[in-house]
């Protein structure tokens, strides 16, 4: 072969080495349990075309919401395990509802495939601009002078853990109050109905950017590096943990190789400063897992809620 062929040979097999697989026939599915528009959808769409580009095959994401997740949730399990069907989804559906849910018709420490973790994020505790106490330990320390006067309203199953757990460590007296959806409980917040909240940042922050609320603490064991100046509930209250992450997972049965190769695909799309910088818009971090560190996970959370729950005499429901 002369210099010239040779050379232009290898060039060309370099750039077919390196250019972005291109879309087969077969479509990978993401089923959501949450609407259009919410966190997690906007994970999976945000997502999805680095998913194209390594593993090459178009993603669809498919929106089924209700039914507690269980209604996505069978879909995937019902689907057949070569990784073009899979799921994205809180510690709600895999993990917590395992504890609050009765008759739930699965359980994800043994009827999905753990793939890779999508996000990390955490709540901020927030109550009302003119509130008297201006930290956390003030927070604590009005509580106790105030018993069964405080309230905090919250709309899953995660806030209302995570204010009882406030209140087993702390030693205070605060009253829950159940809502359907996040945006009653800013409401009443900034009304005075409720003394307190806990909110996403994506939430929070808007509202303390404007004055209108002030934060006191976050409910992850460490300061959340996106917002560095909120001090964490475990500064006061030694071992507080209460993450909020999404993850991916297959049906159950996949192969180790398909597994392998889409938790690279995940994982290197986390990694892209694009997805960085616009989870980071709602101070979320993205949870780099491989696999068998997501099933610890899955294991580790669905231990916590059950004996969480137990504790609280909190009934499946």
């Amino acid at each position: 072969m002369q210099r010239r062929s040779f050379v232009t040979f290898m060039a060309l097999a370099l750039a077919a080495s390196t250019a972005p697989a291109q879309p087969s026939g077969h479509p990978i599915r993401i089923v959501v349990s949450l609407p259009a528009g919410s966190a997690i959808d906007f994970q999976a769409r945000l997502l999805g075309p680095y998913l194209t580009q390594t593993l090459g095959q178009n993603v669809i994401v498919d929106n089924k919401p209700g039914g507690k997740d269980i209604i996505a949730l069978t879909d995937l399990i019902k689907s057949p395990p070569d990784g073009n069907t899979l799921y994205m989804g809180s510690q709600s559906p895999l993990a917590i509802h395992v504890a609050t849910v009765k008759n739930l018709p699965y359980d994800p420490r043994k009827d999905v495939t753990p793939i890779a973790g999508s996000s990390l994020v955490n709540h901020i505790l927030v109550v009302k601009s003119d509130f008297p106490a201006k930290t956390f330990p003030e927070f604590i320390a009005y509580a106790k002078k105030n018993p069964g006067k405080v309230s905090l309203g919250y709309s899953t199953s995660l806030v209302q853990m995570q204010v009882f757990a406030l209140n087993k460590q702390a030693g205070i007296d605060i009253l829950p109050v159940p809502y359907k959806g996040t945006p009653q409980t800013i409401t009443d917040v900034l009304g005075g109905t409720l003394t307190a909240t806990m909110l996403d940042p994506g939430n929070a922050l808007g509202q303390i950017k404007n004055g209108t609320m002030k934060a006191l603490a976050v409910t992850s064991l460490k300061r959340n590096p996106l917002t560095p100046d909120i001090p964490a509930i475990s500064e006061t209250l030694p071992g507080y943990d209460f993450a909020a992450w999404t993850a991916m997972v297959g049906p159950p049965g996949m192969p180790k190789e398909t597994v392998s190769k889409i938790n690279a695909a995940m994982n290197a799309a986390l990694k892209q400063k694009d997805v960085v910088e616009k989870l980071a818009h709602a101070a979320t971090l993205p949870n780099v897992l491989t696999p068998d560190e997501l099933k610890a996970l899955i294991d580790r959370e669905t231990d916590k809620w059950l004996k969480l729950t137990r504790e609280a005499k909190i009934q499946p429901e």
